[in-house]
């Protein structure tokens, strides 16, 4: 499937500086063509839709577009969370996500791709997680829809489980080591994910022509545990 790769094939991948993103980044620099990063870090708010309007616009046409870029959503039940900070997050992961996928299309070639990036959470029941889940699930629901309104582009999602990045490193090291600890004590897999893990599903998602509307889980069996 990387035949379909050429010389001019142009990747787009938002949120690709550092964590899954950077890993995706990486397995596609190995192909032919071009890949373009942007995140927080190189000065593109995915939740400014005039920014990501003016960024596709600059950019011209693309081939595919992986959206891996998060948010941090606030923890806790829901009569005790702050719905300003809850808000925030759905800003960036959810709407920052459709619009992406909005102003991408536009400039996208045939045989184009969208994938955005979920979590486990979108269909496991964690009390005092609610921001998550419904930002995941609602990302899920949507990427559906977009996949019958875009179509012929073939949009999908992937959905990790535990994985270890950076998005961590504000724990505690012993706190953060037990978690990642009892993940492999626990999952059916016997490990915790790594980018590099994750980052297959998103080739998947792109070489696949017959994925499309599609949820890929790669969560080292956290759904059925």
């Amino acid at each position: 499937m990387t035949m379909t790769f050429n010389d001019n094939t142009v990747s787009v991948v938002i949120g690709g500086t550092s964590g899954i993103g950077a890993a995706v980044a990486k397995a596609l620099t190995q192909r032919p063509g071009r890949v373009e990063i942007a995140s927080r870090a190189t000065g593109l708010d995915i939740a400014d839709a005039a920014s990501v309007a003016a960024y596709f616009r600059k950019l011209g046409p693309i081939d595919h577009l992986v959206v891996t870029a998060g948010s941090s959503a606030p923890g806790g039940k829901v009569a005790d969370i702050d719905l300003h900070a809850a808000k925030a997050a759905f800003d960036v992961k959810f709407w920052g996500s459709i619009v992406l996928a909005r102003e991408a299309a536009r400039y996208m070639r045939p045989g184009g791709t969208i994938t955005f990036t979920s979590g486990f959470l979108a269909r496991r029941t964690v009390p005092g997680t609610f921001v998550k889940t419904a930002m995941n699930a609602a990302l899920e629901a949507v990427a559906k829809i977009l996949a019958r309104e875009l179509a012929p582009l073939r949009v999908n999602v992937v959905s990790p489980g535990l994985t270890q990045t950076e998005a961590y490193a504000g724990m505690a090291g012993d706190a953060r080591d037990a978690m990642f600890d009892r993940a492999a004590a626990t999952l059916p897999a016997g490990r915790y994910g790594k980018p590099e893990d994750i980052a297959r599903g998103y080739l998947f998602a792109i070489d696949n022509p017959f994925a499309t509307g599609s949820v890929i889980d790669i969560e080292g069996g956290a759904l059925i545990n």
